[in-house]
């Protein structure tokens, strides 16, 4: 498994740009407010990577798998 990272970029001009790597689905969602609490800041632009999206899609299959375990089928 990946390690959990925040890889910040502050830039000359002030702005900052922030990645989270070996996050899985929102929980990197997490660490981003964690740094607009530091920063005093707010997100003006973010983008959800595939890594996103592909671990929401499988808990989203394990959660009917679990569903249909329950009900015996």
């Amino acid at each position: 498994m990946t390690e959990k990272q925040l890889v910040v970029q502050v830039r000359r001009d002030g702005t900052v740009t922030a990645e989270t790597v070996g996050m899985q689905g929102a929980e990197c969602l997490d660490y981003i407010a964690v740094l607009e609490h530091i920063l005093e800041a707010q997100t003006t632009e973010s983008a959800f990577t595939d890594d996103y999206y592909r671990t929401t899609a499988e808990q989203s299959t394990d959660v009917v798998a679990e569903d249909r375990d329950a009900l015996g089928r």
